[in-house]
């Protein structure tokens, strides 16, 4: 799955996630295309807070996966 969020500003791209995650299995894996300069720290920081893997972090593209 791949949510194109450039050009939209945070917390947009989090939002997004957190509605597609709703719809992810477990193991499953989301593409955030984001190029806010935020949206780095915003990812790491929501899948800590959240307990999921952000697998890759090459902006604009970040790649999470859904660990439960």
């Amino acid at each position: 799955m791949i949510l194109d969020c450039l050009g939209r500003h945070c917390p947009v791209p989090i939002l997004e996630l957190a509605k597609a995650f709703e719809a992810l299995e477990v193991g499953g894996q989301i593409t955030v295309l984001a190029d806010d300069p935020a949206a780095g720290p915003d990812l790491r920081a929501w899948c800590r807070m959240r307990g999921q893997e952000l697998v890759s972090a090459a902006p604009p593209s970040y790649v999470v996966r859904r660990l439960s």
